[in-house]
């Protein structure tokens, strides 16, 4: 599905600049779980927000199938976003004054071929909570919403950046379950981005990256569920 060639981010120049990534060759295939793995400023999110279509490298490609995402210009990098692309962050990003399938209508209205807001919601185990407010749903069930809106107009991949880094151990596993099961139940190839080692075992696949380069992939023939993940 993504394809990267000397990929490479530089914030700054001269003495202040900052190497976020260090000519990064990555194939990613399509329908796996990814964990892209390692700390804080390793470069793990500015891979994802450039194969995401929200930044761009400073040298080297990036490919989405057959297309070139660093050749794209705004306009299309837009439209690659709303017909590819779905984002789930680690703090939600809700509209406090939308219900949960306002929320997630919000998505459905631009979307090309979307779920319907009460499926999705469905989906991620909320049927009953979709006339909820944000402020009434507990943080778990935030997360789960947020993850309904980028999965209702049913993207090619969903980027997760800390999906599960505001919760605890209990509704971390529950969300991913959520995970799990569009990537089983839509074929999307979801990336999660994260520094928690342990939802690594989850992982089809566990990209490990230190000081903006790849130190080491690892390839799980069988993963554990999201229920056996040790916290």
């Amino acid at each position: 599905m993504f394809t990267t060639q000397g990929l490479t981010k530089v914030y700054g120049t001269g003495l202040v600049a900052v190497h976020a990534l260090r000519g990064v060759d990555l194939e990613i295939p399509s329908g796996e779980i990814v964990v892209l793995l390692g700390p804080s400023g390793s470069g793990k999110s500015t891979l994802l927000n450039i194969i995401g279509g929200l930044d761009r490298p400073t040298d080297g490609k990036a490919l989405f199938l057959d297309q070139d995402l660093t050749a794209m210009n705004d306009k299309q990098l837009t439209f690659y976003r709303r017909e590819h692309v779905g984002f789930v962050f680690q703090f939600y990003n809700l509209m406090p004054s939308l219900t949960a399938r306002e929320n997630v209508e919000l998505v459905t209205e631009i979307a090309r071929d979307p779920l319907d807001a009460d499926t999705a919601l469905a989906l991620v185990g909320l049927k009953e909570r979709t006339d909820h407010f944000p402020a009434q749903l507990s943080g778990g069930e935030q997360q789960r919403v947020a993850i309904a809106r980028a999965v209702a107009k049913q993207p090619s991949v969903l980027f997760c950046d800390e999906p599960t880094g505001a919760l605890d151990s209990k509704t971390g596993r529950a969300v991913l379950r959520v995970l799990k099961d569009v990537n089983e139940q839509l074929g999307a190839t979801v990336l999660i981005v994260t520094h928690a080692a342990a939802t690594a075992a989850m992982a089809n696949r566990v990209i490990h990256f230190a000081d903006g380069g790849i130190r080491d992939i690892e390839v799980h023939e069988h993963p554990v569920s999201p229920e056996e993940v040790e916290w």
